[in-house]
């Protein structure tokens, strides 16, 4: 890194609370190495209270721009220029572009969560998905998978303020796609099982199996689980959560985050750059190889 430091050497962001654990930083850098590319990724230990100065800094500093991360998702954008459709859409930003000053806010969640499935060659599309979680990670999966021809989408979140969230997920999807979607209280255990009996695929996007939250799992036992369901989990270090290690042992095939944030992340480098990121010498770095 000290070799490709020089005085024109645009810095990137990420703008996350708690972020220490992230890999994006080494995704990014490794990236930008391989392609001779003079910037510079850095994480950023900002939560909510913090991320109006953060953004500003973003303008101070002529910064290229940044990506955002829990808690920031859904609140950063009312400090920037503009929304792109999506997300407007989503209500959520993990991506800023920073154009002389003008700082436009994309979601590359949705679109890197579905590659990352296609990249292991399952298709979801016009089959059923259980998703936990209705935040920024989590509304973004659900709109895009909706655009990407899923046929049924159901929903479970916690009675907290992402629930309503959900609930506007739901009707947006309904109302603006061919998917039909629904929402339930994820504390239902007894629905939330009935549900993944008959879903291809099951995805959590909480935060629960991350730091300080890796003690949690949303799965009661292991009789959730069949062998031929699919199981991702957004979060990726650990690499294997609680709940994706009783998948594993229940015989389920199952995705850790490093492939949502391997395609999200390639999709924000191409908005900062305007180059497509190297995928196949970056699962090397990430050493997904092993893993998955």
């Amino acid at each position: 890194m000290a070799e490709r430091i020089t005085g024109h050497t645009e810095l990137i962001g990420l703008f996350a609370y708690p972020i220490r654990h992230s890999n994006s930083p080494a995704m990014h850098n490794a990236a930008f190495a391989e392609l001779g590319l003079d910037y510079a990724y850095l994480a950023f230990e900002v939560g909510a209270d913090g991320i109006k100065d953060a953004v500003q800094a973003l303008r101070t500093l002529k910064m290229r721009g940044c990506n955002i991360s829990m808690p920031n998702k859904t609140i950063v954008g009312q400090y920037l220029d503009e929304l792109s459709p999506a997300a407007k859409l989503t209500g959520a930003v993990n991506t800023i572009v920073n154009d002389n000053g003008y700082l436009t806010g994309h979601i590359t969640d949705g679109t890197g969560f579905m590659e990352s499935l296609r990249d292991r060659g399952f298709d979801p599309k016009g089959k059923k998905i259980v998703v936990a979680g209705a935040g920024g990670a989590g509304t973004a999966i659900e709109i895009q998978a909706a655009l990407d021809g899923v046929a049924e989408i159901v929903i479970f979140n916690i009675h907290d303020e992402f629930y309503a969230r959900g609930e506007e997920n739901v009707r947006l999807i309904n109302e603006q796609t061919d998917c039909r979607a629904s929402i339930y209280d994820l504390d239902d255990k007894q629905k939330l099982k009935e549900e993944m009996a008959s879903a291809y695929l099951f995805v959590n996007a909480t935060s629960t199996g991350m730091p300080p939250l890796e003690d949690i799992n949303i799965i009661p036992d292991p009789s959730f689980f069949r062998p031929d369901l699919i199981v991702a989990d957004v979060p990726y270090n650990p690499l294997c959560t609680k709940m994706r290690k009783m998948a594993i042992e229940a015989g389920c095939t199952t995705m850790n985050g490093l492939g949502m944030m391997l395609f999200q992340g390639a999709a924000a480098f191409k908005l900062w750059t305007g180059m497509d990121m190297p995928i196949e010498h970056m699962k090397q770095v990430l050493h997904m190889d092993e893993d998955e």
